[in-house]
């Protein structure tokens, strides 16, 4: 996929953002929290570098840790209240911009999931191909093997 400017947006259109660059990886994840968030049985993601994302005007998402340490910071659009944009901040790393998937405008340049996490916490079965990990520490270490990979192959 080359880079492309990916015109991004929350549900209604309020919380909108610019997305640049290549993915660096997309999931589908499970875990209580997601479903929680999203309001929905998982959450499918794809995830940039934050150089690559122009975020949402300041005041059109309202931030909120779900769980500690407080690395991830979900945002919802504060007029639709649904899922718009999330940011990654882990010490020693790049910071990362995660993106539920239906809020990139253009689906072409998407990749396809890489696996489904947590998936021992699912609501119901996913019929694919894609590997399903179970449990905090696989399902962290899947998910942290592939973003590094995809951060070193560039």
């Amino acid at each position: 996929m080359s880079d492309t400017n990916l015109n991004s947006q929350c549900e209604c259109g309020e919380a909108r953002f610019n997305v640049s660059g290549k993915p660096l990886l997309r999931a589908v994840c499970h875990c209580t929290i997601c479903q929680t968030f999203k309001q929905a049985a998982y959450s499918d993601i794809t995830l940039f570098r934050a150089r690559d994302v122009i975020m949402p005007q300041q005041n059109s998402v309202e931030f909120k840790a779900y769980a500690s340490p407080k690395v991830l910071q979900r945002g919802k659009c504060v007029s639709c209240g649904k899922a718009a944009i999330e940011y990654l901040k882990i010490p020693l790393m790049p910071k990362v911009i995660v993106v539920p998937t239906e809020n990139i405008g253009e689906k072409c340049f998407v990749p396809e999931p890489s696996m489904h996490v947590f998936y021992d916490t699912r609501v119901s079965d996913i019929e694919d191909d894609l590997p399903k990990h179970s449990g905090y520490l696989k399902s962290q270490l899947a998910f942290s093997h592939k973003l590094m990979a995809s951060f070193i192959s560039g």
